[in-house]
């Protein structure tokens, strides 16, 4: 299932998680994964029914929504976490043990990326990565407010102070860019 808008595909979560690496096994959070679950509903399929798959949001109500759509797909390896993802440790995840964090249209909605990625980092395992997907600094029909997004380099240039490498780059939609980032 495609991220969708007024009809038109703006993120084909399958492909973007498949180009990640998840697979059967995978242990996966997303970070601010909405109600909708557009990413963590297929992340929770590719891992499979015996890997649990964290959907973290701030909104209860989001978690609830979440829940209730994979039920009704019959999902039920994603545990839902209640949590702050600007405070570093809040997710209340095992560090160290994460193979792929996911940062979907978030990250413009946040002064604290900084510590938004730090969070990630603490969770990812040696050799996990975190795909980070927001909104290009190109002018677009819609979507946030310009001064809003935040510019690719700006994100490498955070993540690489906390020793993640740049592995791959890609267009991710028409309006949206990617970058997955290793741990080492």
């Amino acid at each position: 299932m495609a991220y969708v808008s007024g009809g038109n595909e703006l993120l084909d979560a399958w492909k973007i998680l498949r180009r990640l690496g998840v697979k059967t096994g995978s242990r996966v959070a997303d970070f601010g994964c909405g109600g909708a679950g557009h990413f963590i509903i297929p992340a929770a399929q590719l891992a499979g029914a015996e890997t649990t798959v964290f959907a973290v949001d701030i909104l209860k109500s989001a978690l609830s929504t979440v829940s209730t759509k994979a039920m009704a797909e019959g999902i039920y390896n994603i545990k839902t976490v209640w949590s702050n993802i600007e405070i570093v440790g809040a997710t209340n995840i095992k560090a160290g043990s994460l193979d792929f964090v996911l940062l979907v249209n978030n990250l413009f909605q946040s002064k604290e990326y900084e510590n938004i990625l730090k969070e990630a980092w603490r969770l990812l395992r040696h050799g996990g990565r975190l795909l980070v997907v927001d909104w290009s600094d190109q002018p677009t029909p819609f979507g946030p407010a310009m001064v809003d997004r935040v510019k690719e380099e700006e994100v490498q240039a955070l993540v690489e102070k906390l020793n993640l490498k740049l592995i791959d780059h890609f267009q991710a939609g028409t309006y949206h860019y990617g970058q997955i980032y290793e741990k080492s």
